[in-house]
């Protein structure tokens, strides 16, 4: 009989203790939050791999301050703001588009440009080269005497 009443209390006392269910890594709605704001924030150790991918100690860190952050309420928006903040927009894998990061953006498009442009440069040259005038009489007969003259050391 006292055993059962000890078993009793300690029910009805971790039933008190009890509060109410807070998210966890266990919830599935809140650990696919938790990794979707990893994916869009960048290593700082790494940097080319998302907190996600990282096995980096500040990628640790930055996931368990993301599931904290969750935990505590915040909006995606929120806690991206405040890494933004605390780590500067280099912690974000897809930068916004602003004066800071222009060349980011349009670097690319410019390099491809401007190789292209070296490219079309270059083979409108080289046809202008192709296209020169016919050798006069004397080059023709100093081309003849240069070539005969080679092929006469390479029967010796």
């Amino acid at each position: 009989m006292r055993l059962i009443a000890l078993i009793a209390m300690l029910l009805f006392a971790c039933a008190a203790a009890a509060g109410e269910a807070l998210p966890t890594v266990a919830d599935p709605v809140t650990n696919k939050r938790a990794v979707n704001l990893a994916e869009q924030l960048r290593c700082l150790v790494c940097q080319n791999q998302s907190i996600a991918d990282s096995n980096a100690e500040l990628a640790v860190d930055l996931r368990r301050q993301i599931n904290e952050q969750i935990a505590q309420g915040r909006s995606d928006g929120e806690i991206v703001d405040f890494m933004v903040q605390r780590y500067g927009e280099f912690v974000l894998y897809r930068p916004p588009f602003n004066a800071v990061t222009l060349l980011l953006w349009l670097g690319p498009a410019l390099l491809l440009a401007a190789g292209l442009t070296v490219l079309f440069y270059n083979v409108r040259r080289r046809r202008a080269q192709r296209d020169e005038r016919p050798l006069t009489a004397d080059q023709q007969q100093q081309a003849e005497r240069l070539l005969a003259a080679g092929s006469d050391r390479e029967r010796r």
